[in-house]
C-alpha cells in the first residue's frame, strides 16, 4: 500500500587569532578544538536495563552541541579515534564545497587514527546539525551526531530554548544492544532501518520544567534513519518560527499535527497555556495514539508571568530569495525501486542489471534509472543560476530528500514559493518540484535522508561552477 501525506496528517492532533611579537610579524597559530568521534558506552535505555555501545562525538550522546553566534567561524579538529573511516556533514549549512564531508565526493574518508580540520564561517542563523557521511545508515544509527546552534546577532523574545534531537534506536530488548545488521536487505528496500525505542536528547523520558505563560523556543531536529515523527503540541499555544534553519516570512499558528522528516528541523515557539499543577507535552503520535515525546509538568510560581502577544518573525537570513523561477532551466528526478516497486532495471556501476541482479547486490533503488552516484551530475548549473527540479516518486514509501550546500523553495500548485528548506518529504506516486539558486563552486549531493536509501542508490548530485 502506498504511504500517502494523508495517511500521516489524517491522524488525530488532539492530543583566527594572529600577533605581534618582538622582532619580524609573525602569525601565531591556534590548534581547532578537537571533536573527537569515538566507541562510548551510555545509558540509552532506562536505568533497569545494561548500559548501550555506540559511537559518539565525544563519547556523548548526543555529540557535543556546537554554538555560534552568526557570522562566526566554526574550526573543529575531527579526531577519528573509530574502527572504520568517517567524515562530518554539517547539515543544512551554506557552506564551502570542500567542507561539506561528504566522503568520496567532497574529501576523502578520514582513516581510523588520523584527522582533517574543518573551517567555515556560520552565515546564517538557526537550527542546524552534524552528523557522520560515511556509511551514513551505520554510523548515524550508532549516534554519531550532535547539534549546531547558530544563534542571532541579537537575542530573540522568549524565556528560554530547548534543543530537542528525535531520533529511534533499534536494540535487543535484552541486552539494550545496538542491531548490528546495518545492511538489512528488508530495511533497504522497505521503509529504511526503524528503531523500537524511541529518544529525545538520548533519553526515552524527558522531562523539562515550565512556568505558565513562559515563551520556550524548541528546536527540533529529526536525527533518526528514517522514521517520520507525527507530533502535535498539548498544553502549549504555538507557532512555527523556522524550517530547515530558515525564518518563515510569517509564524505559522499551530493548529493541528505536524511532520518531521529524517534530516529536518522545525523552530517552534510555544507559550505554556497549562495550569500550575499541570503538565505539557510534545506529542508524537504513532497509530492514532499520542504518548509524550517530551513532558513539561507546570511549576507553581510566587509571581507570574504575563502572557504575550503572538511572536514576531526571526529575523531573516541573508540571500533568501529564489529570483526569476519562471524563467529556471527545469531538471526531472524520477523516482523508482523498492519493494513493491515497478523498477524491471537500472544502471549500476556502469552496467545495465535488472531488478533481480540489482537485488543480489543488495540495491534497490533507482534516480533517472542509475542506481547510486553516477560520473553524470543531476545539473550542471553555474552559481547564482536558478534551477528547478521536479521529483517523482514512483515507489510506494515516502523519501526525504535533502539537498547540500542550499536551500529551495517549493514551487507550489498554484505557482506560489513555498518555505525555504534543505529537506522535503515527498510520499509515494507524489510529483513535487523545487526551485533553488545555485550556491558555491562544487560537486553537491542531492540524496534521500532515509539513509538506508542512500545506501542503496537513492543519490545523485549538482555541479556548481
Amino acid at each position: 500500500m502506498t504511504q500517502t501525506r494523508r495517511d500521516f496528517l489524517s491522524l488525530s492532533a488532539s492530543l583566527g587569532l594572529s600577533a605581534l611579537l618582538p622582532g619580524p610579524i609573525r602569525a601565531a597559530t591556534v590548534d581547532p578544538i578537537k571533536l573527537t568521534a569515538r566507541p562510548a558506552t551510555v545509558q540509552l535505555a532506562p536505568s533497569e536495563y545494561p548500559q548501550t555501545q555506540i559511537w559518539g562525538y565525544d563519547g556523548q550522546m548526543p555529540g557535543t552541541m556546537i554554538r555560534v553566534k552568526q557570522g562566526e567561524r566554526v574550526t573543529r579538529r575531527f579526531v577519528n579515534d573509530l574502527p572504520q573511516a568517517s567524515s562530518i556533514h554539517w547539515h543544512g549549512v551554506r557552506i564551502d564545497n570542500s567542507m561539506d564531508g561528504v566522503a568520496g565526493l567532497t574529501q576523502k574518508a578520514v582513516p581510523s587514527g588520523e584527522s582533517f580540520d574543518y573551517d567555515f564561517t556560520a552565515q546564517d542563523a538557526g537550527t542546524f546539525w552534524y552528523h557522520a557521511h560515511n556509511r551514513s545508515m551505520e554510523q548515524v544509527a550508532r549516534g554519531l551526531y550532535g547539534a549546531l546552534i547558530v544563534d542571532e546577532t541579537e537575542p530573540v523574545d522568549v524565556d528560554r530554548e530547548e534543543v530537542l534531537i528525535l531520533d529511534d534506536w533499534l536494540l535487543n530488548p535484552e541486552t539494550a544492544q545496538l542491531d548490528p545488521e546495518f545492511d538489512s536487505p528488508h530495511d533497504k528496500s522497505h521503509a529504511g532501518r526503524r528503531g523500537n525505542y524511541i529518544a529525545t536528547n538520548g533519553a526515552a523520558f524527558t522531562e523539562l520544567s515550565a512556568k505558565q505563560n513562559e515563551r520556550l523556543r524548541l528546536r527540533l531536529i529529526n536525527a533518526a534513519n528514517a522514521r517520520i515523527f507525527q507530533l502535535a503540541l498539548s498544553g502549549f499555544e504555538g507557532w512555527i518560527m523556522a524550517y530547515d534553519g530558515m525564518p518563515l516570512d510569517e509564524p505559522e499558528k499551530v493548529s493541528g499535527t505536524f511532520l518531521l522528516a529524517p534530516g529536518q528541523r522545525i523552530d517552534l515557539f510555544v507559550d505554556v497555556t497549562a495550569a500550575p499543577g499541570e503538565t505539557a507535552h510534545l506529542v508524537r503520535i504513532d497509530d492514532e495514539e499520542g504518548f509524550s515525546q517530551v513532558s513539561f509538568p507546570v511549576e507553581a510560581t510566587p509571581t507570574s508571568i504575563a502572557a504575550r502577544e503572538a511572536p514576531l518573525p526571526l529575523p531573516p537570513n541573508p540571500d533568501m530569495k529564489v529570483p526569476d523561477v519562471g524563467k529556471a532551466r527545469l531538471f526531472q528526478l524520477n523516482m523508482e525501486g523498492g519493494a513493491m516497486g515497478r523498477l524491471q532495471s537500472a544502471t549500476y556501476n556502469g552496467e545495465t542489471k535488472s531488478f533481480r541482479e540489482l537485488v543480489a547486490e543488495n540495491q534497490f533503488w533507482s534516480f533517472n534509472g542509475v542506481v547510486g552516484m553516477s560520473e553524470t551530475p543531476l545539473a550542471e548549473l553555474s552559481t547564482g543560476e536558478t534551477a528547478r527540479v521536479s521529483i517523482h516518486n514512483d515507489t510506494v514509501f515516502p523519501h526525504a530528500m535533502h539537498l547540500h550546500g542550499m536551500h529551495f523553495r517549493e514551487v507550489l500548485d498554484d505557482g506560489k514559493l513555498g518555505p525555504l528548506r534543505d529537506t522535503l518529504l515527498v510520499f509515494g506516486d507524489e510529483t513535487r518540484e523545487i526551485a533553488f539558486v545555485a550556491g558555491n563552486p562544487g560537486k553537491w549531493i542531492f540524496h534521500c535522508h532515509m539513509l538506508a536509501h542512500t545506501a542503496s542508490g537513492m543519490a545523485t548530485w549538482v555541479n556548481v561552477t
